[in-house]
C-alpha cells in the first residue's frame, strides 16, 4: 500500500475517492484509507507543518507522482479541478498527459490511455 503525507488526511481521502471512484474506508485526524472495488488501498497520514513539494522546483523535489489514464483529458482535468485540484503551470506532457496538483500540493499526472 502507498500512503501520502499530508496535513488533512480525511480531506485528501475523499478527493481521491471521488477522483478514483473509491470509498473512504478509514477516517480520522492522523490517517485515512481509501480502497478500490478489487481491494487496492491507498492512505494518507498527518504530518505536522506538512509543506507540499514545489512542482517543478529541483530545490524541493517531488516524492512521489500517481498516473492515472483517462479517455478524455479535458473532461478528466474539468472533474480533478471541481473535485480541488489545481493545474500545474509547468506542463511537459504536450498533448499525451497533463499535470495538476492535489488539494495538498502533491502533484499526479492524468494520462491518456494508448
Amino acid at each position: 500500500m502507498v500512503s501520502l503525507d499530508c496535513g488533512d488526511p480525511a480531506a485528501l481521502a475523499r478527493f481521491y475517492a471521488q477522483v478514483l471512484g473509491w470509498e473512504v474506508t478509514h477516517s480520522q485526524d492522523e490517517y485515512a484509507m481509501i480502497t478500490s472495488p478489487d481491494g487496492v488501498s491507498l492512505g494518507f497520514g498527518r504530518v505536522e507543518d506538512y509543506q507540499p513539494p514545489r512542482w517543478p522546483d529541483p530545490s524541493s523535489p517531488k516524492r512521489f507522482h500517481l498516473d492515472f489514464y483517462v479517455d478524455d483529458l479535458d473532461k478528466a482535468q474539468e472533474r480533478c479541478v471541481e473535485l480541488g485540484a489545481s493545474v500545474a503551470e509547468f506542463q511537459p506532457g504536450g498533448d499525451r498527459w497533463r499535470v495538476l496538483l492535489d488539494p495538498a500540493g502533491h502533484p499526479f499526472d492524468i494520462c491518456l490511455k494508448s
